[in-house]
């Protein structure tokens, strides 16, 4: 029987992946959370973890004393996230913070030769370079959790012998403002963009839906995943996300896979691979479809895919600098003080602007993703 470490436990993923283990009877030996004293103390309480982690210290004083009467101890802050992270007795971490503040914890669970589940996107995004080679130097599998690149990895089992890949068809849903133009986007409200038509998920993530970010992002994570190179990576809209994403071989053969839009299939195969075991997730009518659509993505409209794969291409610190600006304008999106569109003309001005020369150290990764919140907050109050 697993036993698991879940890194980010109050969110989507987080959720999602407890009613896994609830399922299978999946031992949970650590949670974490940035502040939602009130539900990690229902999950504590349910799943009788070894140890709790919250990241903000009035939630963490607040649970320190709702679970006295428990064997679970109660950890503050980064330092107790890596721990969790690096649990001697977990055979797998599953990381689902959002936010390059999952990179550290994915670096502390693989020289702790720990199997990563990986949700978090920030962490190949700002230091792919060095957790690839960390991972390759310690022996650990990262598994992907993404819908998309559990997708690709899964399309890729006995498949995935060098030059045998034509190209990677990346789907992606479109958001909630498919075929708007910037003028229809530019009065977009945070409750709008929201919504979106398929997924349920977190504030951040769902907003770089909206703006695609999320799919730039995801072009260099699978860039470092699968070691491949962007230009072998097509990024298609598919609305009803039931094709998650495809790889197509020298051949020509395309294998896809498909489903009902449910993180729990990604999820559990991750937590359960190399096996298949049943899922809670409702099954793949096709008929109930009845078809299936794709289209070509907007980038001169949704900036924001093009600035993230111009940001590769730069290579050094600028997928970082992207990924810090972004998450910095996101904020600002949410609390109502910059518009929808002002997104990705920050993170793109970010990448322009900021020209890091250091080299690629965690300590410098963490610098140069400062550097970008501090520049989008400079440029927002000079607005």
């Amino acid at each position: 029987m697993k036993k698991i470490s879940i890194l980010g436990s109050t969110g989507s993923i987080g959720r999602q992946a407890l009613d896994v283990c609830r399922l299978h009877g999946y031992t949970v030996l650590a949670l974490t959370a940035n502040k939602n004293a009130s539900l990690l103390e229902e999950q504590a309480r349910e799943f009788r973890p070894k140890m709790v982690v919250v990241c903000e210290k009035d939630a963490y004083n607040t649970l320190k004393t709702r679970l006295a009467d428990t064997d679970t101890r109660v950890l503050f802050g980064s330092e107790g996230v890596c721990e969790a992270a690096a649990l001697p007795q977990a055979d797998i971490i599953l990381n689902a913070i959002v936010g390059i503040a999952g990179l550290l914890p994915t670096l502390a669970a693989i020289n702790a030769h720990k199997t990563v589940a990986l949700a978090n996107k920030e962490t190949m995004v700002t230091g792919g370079a060095l957790v690839t080679e960390l991972a390759r130097q310690k022996g650990v599998s990262i598994l992907p959790v993404d819908s998309e690149h559990s997708a690709i990895f899964q399309s890729l089992q006995g498949n995935n012998k060098q030059n045998q890949v034509q190209r990677i068809l990346l789907t992606a849903s479109g958001g909630p403002f498919f075929g708007w133009t910037r003028e229809q986007l530019e009065g977009v409200t945070a409750e709008q963009a929201l919504k979106h038509p398929n997924w349920s998920m977190g504030a951040k993530i769902t907003i770089d839906s909206a703006t695609m970010m999320n799919k730039g992002l995801e072009i260099i994570e699978a860039a470092w995943l699968f070691g491949i190179t962007p230009e072998l990576i097509e990024v298609l809209i598919h609305r009803e996300s039931v094709i998650h994403s495809a790889v197509e071989f020298a051949d020509g053969a395309v294998i896809a896979q498909l489903g009902v839009p449910d993180m729990r299939v990604p999820i559990q195969y991750a937590l359960t691979y190399p096996e298949r075991l049943p899922s809670p997730a409702k099954r793949l009518s096709l008929t109930d479809y009845g078809k299936l659509t794709f289209f070509q993505p907007d980038s001169k409209t949704f900036t924001c895919l093009s600035t993230a794969k111009h940001a590769f291409e730069m290579g050094g610190f600028a997928p970082c600098v992207a990924n810090g600006a972004n998450e910095q304008a996101v904020e600002l999106f949410l609390s109502g003080k910059i518009r929808f569109t002002q997104i990705g003309d920050l993170v793109a001005e970010a990448v322009e602007t900021i020209t890091l020369r250091d080299t690629l150290t965690v300590d410098n990764i963490l610098q140069a993703d400062a550097a970008a919140r501090k520049f989008v907050l400079k440029r927002y109050a000079s607005r």
